[in-house]
């Protein structure tokens, strides 16, 4: 006979909605950890049923609670994958982030992070959607990773969605440029608006007052750095200036030597004495492996060498006693002060240093 939990999974699909309700008001708490094999049940009919609950735009807080049970169940590997595989859903769920009028489109930014440890996460690249009046005003592509993009860049003060702040797309991009089709879309010129997408979000690295932004962005970067054909490209770019807001939040109030202080980047010269640095050493760190990955090839580490990247970090390593942070500065330095390619294991390294699959839980 069903216990009792099993028989209030059940009710996810009753015809009352207050039924419903309730059964939801009681299932949230039972999302993670062990208690997560309760929606397996009849051959993971719950999650059919969740699904189907999350479009229910009649109820805000119906909605918000399956949103919230799917995002906990995608630590469970099995359930992530019969999420992701419904293409159906899938596109649902991009669809409505980008509804400016979804009060529920941070949860479902959350959602959609926790699925990007599928590859078929790439199908995000391929997705178009018809875009409404307010939409039209806001979007100027019909493309769905754009139109994200955009909703990350635009919409982080809630200008676009008062509900919502977009921070999390920013840990959603770094998972899909884990992938060469989503590398691929950071590093080129998108024929729509002729920008770079990468350079759209740069900016961000010293927000420093929202460390989600801030660390999803600066692993987006290091991992479209994986692209090797493509980073001296984007050295060079002056419009892209992506060697800038590497270093910026790796820069301090410390004085530099003056004849190495003007071969800098022009924004990291005579900066104020209350500069601040990059509080969290995870994402210093994060911005000394973008700088490895770019003394890769000698082109890069010669254009490293020109604009005096070796006095930043030489100031960092002066005043940052953390053993990592000490360590990348270590063989950083070691790259620049030497004409040589860095080993291969050095590069395999960079790449097993991120953390892939972390689960946001919505507590």
């Amino acid at each position: 006979m069903p216990t009792e939990l099993e028989e209030l999974v059940g009710f996810l699909h009753s015809p009352q909605p207050a039924v419903v309700q309730i059964a939801l008001d009681n299932l949230v708490g039972f999302s993670t950890g062990e208690q997560q094999k309760l929606f397996t049940i009849n051959d993971y009919e719950p999650i059919k049923d969740l699904k189907n609950l999350s479009k229910k735009k009649e109820s805000k807080v119906l909605v918000q609670q399956s949103i919230t049970i799917l995002a906990n169940l995608c630590e469970d590997l099995m359930i992530r994958n019969l999420i992701i595989e419904d293409l159906e859903y899938f596109k649902y769920l991009t669809k409505e982030i980008i509804n400016l009028n979804n009060s529920n489109a941070d949860l479902m930014c959350i959602l959609l992070l926790n699925l990007a440890k599928n590859d078929l996460i790439n199908k995000v690249l391929e997705f178009e959607v018809e875009l409404d009046d307010k939409q039209k005003d806001v979007f100027k592509s019909n493309k769905v990773i754009n139109c994200l993009m955009d909703c990350f860049v635009k919409g982080f003060d809630r200008n676009l969605n008062k509900f919502a702040n977009f921070d999390y797309l920013s840990y959603f991009f770094a998972d899909l440029s884990r992938f060469k089709q989503g590398r691929e879309y950071f590093v080129n010129l998108q024929e729509y608006d002729n920008v770079v997408p990468l350079s759209k979000i740069l900016v961000f690295t010293e927000k420093y007052d929202d460390k989600v932004r801030r660390e999803g962005v600066a692993s987006t970067i290091k991992n479209s750095l994986f692209d090797i054909p493509h980073q001296y490209e984007l050295l060079k770019d002056e419009k892209i200036n992506l060697l800038t807001y590497v270093l910026l939040p790796l820069a301090g109030p410390e004085e530099i030597d003056e004849d190495e202080m003007f071969e800098l980047p022009e924004e990291l010269q005579l900066l104020p004495s209350d500069k601040k640095r990059e509080p969290l050493n995870g994402i210093i760190c994060i911005h000394l492996e973008s700088l490895l990955l770019l003394c890769t090839t000698k082109d890069g580490r010669q254009y490293l060498r020109d604009k005096s990247v070796y006095s930043i970090i030489k100031q960092l390593h002066s005043v940052n006693e953390d053993p990592k942070v000490v360590d990348l500065c270590d063989r950083l330095v070691q790259m620049l002060k030497r004409d040589e390619a860095p080993d291969q294991e050095d590069i395999d390294q960079i790449a097993n240093d991120e953390e892939d699959d972390q689960i946001v839980e919505i507590l």
